[in-house]
């Protein structure tokens, strides 16, 4: 009898680390997966007007706990002021206070712990970041409508949204966004495009490549730096090829310092062979002894990252980078 007990006791024992240790394998995966929360977020298009509300942004993001999400709040702040108005994130009705009632640090400071309160309330609910953003200008009730549709934005739940709580009353949007999709209208509740609108001000950073996603994740801690020739790190601020040697660098690439030496230490193919991660060359950008005087990062949908002025995205479509366009080039060590 007692080594029966003895063995019942062990099987319990052993049942129970694989049931812990099964429990925190799921928890793992739980944190691993939780939402999208890796997910970075760049800047685009964003006026010089927003980007100078960075640093305060990127403060306040901090204290509630939202860096990551640096980038979506200077694209809802260039949706709601264009970085020019006193309330420059327009959140003083978050506050119950009427519209325009917050100074501009209030207004950045608001807007941050807003924001970071309608994350919680959305992890909470299993609502994804667009129902975020939505929620942003409908107010935090959109989240709980979204969680009872599914849990996953669509712009038919936020025109469907505004038509309820509008009555159906509807005015004319002249936006081009609003123009394309229905000729210019919309519900007159909140704005139900704000999710389009605000998309206009951010790319996805998210790449399959693992080194080419720590590569733009430092990179765009510098988005809105200015550039500074013979900059190479961030105590310096960077030039074209600073930039890019750091942050290869930090992703376990080592480049040549000058944008000629990147030229000649890559393999050389046209833009449209290129791959996110794969380095970008201009000639002629400006007058030097070299033939290669710029260089980029190509993130892919004719995008390239760079030490401009400011540091942060461009067009590769326009006549100036078409005219100056070498070639990609891709690091093969």
């Amino acid at each position: 009898m007692k080594l029966r007990e003895i063995a019942l006791g062990i099987a319990a024992m052993i049942a129970m680390f694989f049931a812990l240790l099964l429990v925190s394998l799921i928890l793992f995966i739980s944190d691993d997966s939780d939402g999208g929360g890796g997910l970075l977020y760049g800047g685009a298009n964003l006026s010089a007007a927003v980007l100078a509300h960075k640093p305060t942004v990127e403060r306040y993001a901090a204290q509630y706990d939202i860096s990551e999400y640096v980038n979506v709040l200077l694209a809802i702040m260039e949706v709601e002021s264009g970085g020019v108005l006193e309330d420059v994130m327009q959140s003083s009705e978050s506050m119950g206070l009427p519209p325009n009632s917050l100074d501009t640090e209030s207004s950045i400071r608001q807007g941050c712990k807003y924001f970071a309160e309608l994350i919680d309330k959305a992890d909470r609910l299993g609502c994804d970041l667009d129902s975020v953003i939505q929620a942003y200008n409908y107010g935090s009730g959109f989240l709980d409508y979204v969680a009872s549709h599914g849990g996953k934005y669509s712009f038919t739940l936020a025109q469907a949204f505004a038509e309820e709580k509008s009555g159906g009353e509807w005015v004319d949007y002249p936006n081009p966004v609003a123009v394309e999709e229905n000729g210019g209208w919309r519900y007159n509740y909140g704005n139900m495009f704000y999710v389009r609108l605000v998309a206009q001000y951010l790319y996805a950073a998210q790449f399959d490549d693992a080194t080419v996603q720590a590569i733009m994740n430092e990179a765009l801690k510098y988005q809105g730096w200015d550039y500074v020739y013979g900059g190479a790190s961030p105590t310096t601020s960077f030039d074209c090829s600073g930039l890019t040697q750091w942050c290869y660098g930090v992703a376990g690439i080592s480049l040549p310092r000058t944008a000629q030496a990147q030229y000649e230490a890559t393999q050389h193919l046209p833009l449209e062979n290129a791959e996110p991660g794969d380095l970008l060359f201009f000639q002629g950008t400006y007058s030097c002894g070299d033939y290669i005087t710029h260089v980029g990062i190509y993130v892919g949908n004719n995008q390239m990252y760079h030490a401009g002025n400011p540091i942060g995205l461009a067009d590769l479509t326009t006549d100036y980078w078409q005219s100056h366009l070498v070639c990609a080039g891709r690091v093969t060590q």
